[in-house]
This record gives structure tokens, sequence and C-alpha cells, in this order.
């Protein structure tokens, strides 16, 4: 049986070589998380990424951010997935920085983590409030966001928590979340030599884990998560990277959003990969970093006086 699996060299049971696998590690009310300290060179996965080799250092509290002290200063905290993590540039090259440039007299949190949907994000922000206690909270959707919200599992099998709407009232589901077959892979000696335990691992995981799908939920988290924002004295807004399927919402919720879909077919601002175009270029994270300060200037977020030019 190894001899025939080694042959058929099945892509299900080779070891994930993914930030979520290299940088990550399990964390039972997100699935998974930076690990905190980590200092670590990473390339992307071939079809996904520009193999382009970046510097990954995270804080003490594991953000791949700068290490930010307790000064009483105004806080702007911008979550999102893999856009918002910066995958293929460097950390100086991300639409923080760019604000961070632009703005000094305030502290620029990057919370995003690749691969997160709206209610990680969501579960990450109110982890992290009493940490930071933000002024201003920017969530950055991406169209795959509304799959992820609509699943226990995504990326080969990685569990998640999920929310479930119903009528007024919603809840979280799956947390603890359970360890993924590839955490096995990585924490099994045996594993990691035999396809055939990667093969029984992955058997009764699925087993005892199923996928489940819900519907998606991604209005109400964004809803809720204003709520939540608003509710502690803060001001909510949302760069909105979906095709402007979540526009209707925006409006009608009065939730302050800036269009950032004209990132999404220019060549010069995200990198070309198969099939299509990938992750921001640097100059992508600056014309999204501008179109944030834009937004936070216009919707009264920040006063017009408050940002500095470094050009």
């Amino acid at each position: 049986m190894e001899l025939v699996l080694r042959v058929a060299d099945v892509r299900y049971l080779r070891l994930d070589r993914s930030e979520r696998s290299l940088l990550y590690d399990h964390d039972p009310e997100l699935g998974w998380f930076p690990i905190p300290n980590l200092v670590s060179k990473f390339t992307g996965l071939r079809g996904i990424s520009a193999n382009r080799e970046i510097s990954v250092q995270n804080n003490s509290i594991g953000l791949r951010d700068i290490e930010h002290d307790d000064a009483p200063i105004e806080t702007i905290l911008v979550l999102g997935d893999s856009f918002v993590w910066g995958y293929d540039v460097e950390a100086d090259e991300r639409l923080t920085s760019f604000l961070r440039k632009q703005l000094p007299d305030k502290r620029i949190v990057n919370a995003g983590v690749s691969g997160y949907g709206t209610d990680q994000e969501y579960l990450l922000l109110r982890r992290l409030w009493g940490r930071f206690k933000p002024d201003i909270v920017v969530l950055i959707v991406y169209y795959n966001d509304h799959l992820e919200n609509a699943s226990n599992s995504r990326y080969d099998g990685t569990y998640k928590p999920y929310f479930v709407w119903s009528g007024q009232a919603g809840e979280f589901r799956g947390i603890p979340v359970p360890k993924s077959r590839h955490y096995y892979f990585r924490n099994n000696p045996l594993a990691e030599r035999s396809l055939l335990v990667r093969l029984v691992i992955s058997a009764y995981v699925a087993l005892r884990h199923p996928a489940i799908e819900v519907p998606d939920a991604t209005e109400q988290l964004v809803g809720r998560m204003r709520d939540l924002v608003e509710g502690r004295g803060a001001r909510f807004v949302v760069g909105e990277l979906d095709g402007g399927s979540l526009v209707p919402f925006l409006r009608s919720e009065n939730i302050p959003y800036v269009s950032l879909n004209e990132l999404t077919d220019r060549e010069d601002l995200r990198y070309p990969v198969e099939g299509g175009l990938g992750h921001w270029t640097p100059a992508g994270h600056a014309v999204a970093g501008a179109a944030i300060l834009r937004l936070l200037r216009e919707s009264g977020a920040l006063a017009p006086t408050t940002s500095v030019s470094h050009n």
C-alpha cells in the first residue's frame, strides 16, 4: 500500500507547504493563528502567488506587525485576509505601512491573517479589543470571504469556526475547532514519512469531523462587527473587494465603504499567477492604502488635517 501510494503521488496526502502550516499553528477558537515571535522566510505556492520570497516576522502576540507599545494614541486596526497580511510583499510594502507613513501620529495595527473569513476576523477583533482598544476599525472584504463564511473547512481540509444566522439572531459553532489532518501530518513522525499513515489519519479526521456547509452570512457578520465596534464608541469602515456584491447591504446600513475593485484587473497592481492575477504588488498596496485613507477622511473618521504627505 505504501508503494502504491508513493507511485500514485496523491495530492491529498502531500505535506502542506502553505503559510498555514509553515507559519501558523492550530488555534482552538480561530482555527489557525500566526506563531508569536516567529522569524522566517516564506515563498508562496506555485499557481497561487508570484513565488517571491518574503521575510515574515511576527510580534509577541502573533501579528505580522511591529511591536506596539501602550502609548495612549489614536489607533486604527485593519482586519483582512492574505491581502492585508501581505502575501508576496515585505512588511514595509503593505497598505498598513502606507497608512503608518501618512499618519505618523496614529497607531496602525495590521491584524491581517492569511485565509481568514469574516467570521474569524470578527472573533479576532473581539480577542484583540482589550489589547488595542481601537478608535477605528477597517475591514477588507474579499470575494472568497463569502465561501469561507459558509463552511467549517477550507484550504484542503483546514477547519475553522463558522457562523449560523437564523432570523434575528446567530451563533458561532465549531468551537473548539478540530485539528486538521495537516496538523497531524506535521506533528506525527510516522506521518511525516509514511503516506499510508497519512491516509489513515485523513480517513479518521474526515469521519470524526465531516465538512459542514451553511448559508453565507457575510452581511450578518459585517453588521455584527459594525455593532461591536460602534457599541464600544469606535468608527467602522469597509474596503470592498468582492466585485460589489456587498455594496447594497453597506448602503442600506449606512456603513462607510470604498471600492477596491479597480485593483482587480490591473496587471501593474497584482502579481500574475496561473490563470489570472494574484495578490497585490507593492504598488497595489499603495493604491489600496490611498483609497482607505480617502475613505477615513471623507467618512469623517479622521479629520482632514491629520495626514502628512511623504512624497
